[in-house]
């Protein structure tokens, strides 16, 4: 059995063609289609955030609506740039809509990609410290959020308060308990999935790796998932950590299906860099028949060794045909594979 979600890019464009036309076209929709998911069975909502984009940026409010629309389904990030996070703030946000959710808050966050600007987090007012690179920054972000998660007292009470205060030192409010246990950290790497395991993060990986062997992206992404099981076990955690994959899949169904998807399968890993020093590789994506599309996957390694699959969708194509992608997987796909 896996967790089954659909991740979402929320892009939007002014295009005729686009079914998301302004910011407000994707939030909206983006609430619509996760409670249209969650009727459907899947198991989870999540958002990518991008800065400086035509794209999902700031995601707490987001999480809080669909928190409050919905009852059952998880609600994440894949992923949050830490790079342009303040923890602290970022930690009273997590807590509010985690609460508003009952409890089903999952942040994948991680040291961030490519982004639209030069060192847009500058812009934020956030610099890496001398000696530190915008990697170690966002790390460094990282702890700090994860360590205020704990909820433990830090901060200097002020002897003439406001309004009275619990004995002891202060933390940040409100505290959301057991969100600590549902962080993920984005990797693309096998020794920042090792860092993530030694800091009781789940994993999330997606469909680009930094290349580190030369062989096909499914099967070092098993070998990077299977890495990090084995440093969690290292660190000593008392609990089993989670993993999730992200993948493109489409399932033909119909003519329209087709004419979307039939022709543009990518069938074939890729190879680029994501930075000038960085070779990566990307995954393929996966369009056919559900027949053809059960035997494809069943080869997959990563998908194999992970507990969460996400699905990305196409999110400019609208809420009704993108509950239709993840219910044609959910139902024709799924069982199949002993994924349902």
């Amino acid at each position: 059995m896996k967790k089954i979600g659909f991740l979402s890019f929320g892009h939007w464009s002014p295009s005729p063609q686009s079914q998301t036309r302004s910011a407000g076209d994707t939030l909206l929709q983006s609430i619509d289609l996760a409670v249209a998911a969650e009727e459907l069975g899947a198991d989870g909502a999540y958002f990518r955030v991008h800065h400086f984009a035509r794209q999902l940026a700031s995601p707490f409010p987001l999480l809080a609506a669909v928190g409050a629309r919905t009852k059952s389904i998880e609600i994440g990030t894949a992923v949050i740039d830490m790079r342009y996070e303040n923890p602290l703030y970022m930690a009273e946000d997590a807590g509010s809509a985690d609460l508003i959710a009952g409890g089903r808050l999952q942040l994948g966050i991680s040291r961030g990609s490519p982004e639209q600007v030069i060192d847009g987090y500058r812009y934020f007012g956030y610099a890496p410290a001398e000696g530190e690179s915008d990697a170690d920054m966002g790390r460094r972000h990282t702890e700090v959020f994860l360590d205020v998660l704990r909820g433990e007292g830090f901060a200097e009470p002020n002897p003439r308060p406001m309004f009275p205060n619990p004995p002891g030192k202060l933390r940040l409010e409100p505290h959301s308990e057991g969100l600590l246990e549902r962080i993920w950290w984005g990797s693309s790497s096998n020794a920042t999935s090792v860092w993530a395991a030694k800091l009781g993060m789940n994993l999330q990986s997606s469909t680009l790796k930094t290349d580190e062997s030369g062989k096909p992206f499914h099967v070092q992404q098993a070998e990077q998932i299977r890495i990090y099981r084995e440093a969690w076990k290292e660190a000593g955690h008392k609990r089993e950590p989670r993993v999730s994959v992200s993948r493109s899949i489409f399932a033909l169904m119909n003519d329209m299906d087709r004419a979307y998807f039939g022709a543009s399968g990518q069938s074939q890993d890729q190879i680029g860099y994501i930075d000038p020093q960085t070779q990566a590789i990307f995954g393929r994506s996966y369009a056919a028949e559900p027949d053809k599309l059960i035997e494809q996957l069943r080869k997959d390694e990563a998908i194999a060794e992970a507990d969460t699959l996400l699905l990305t969708v196409p999110n400019q194509l609208g809420v009704a045909y993108n509950a239709h992608v993840i219910e044609s997987i959910l139902k024709h796909v799924a069982p199949a594979l002993g994924w349902r």
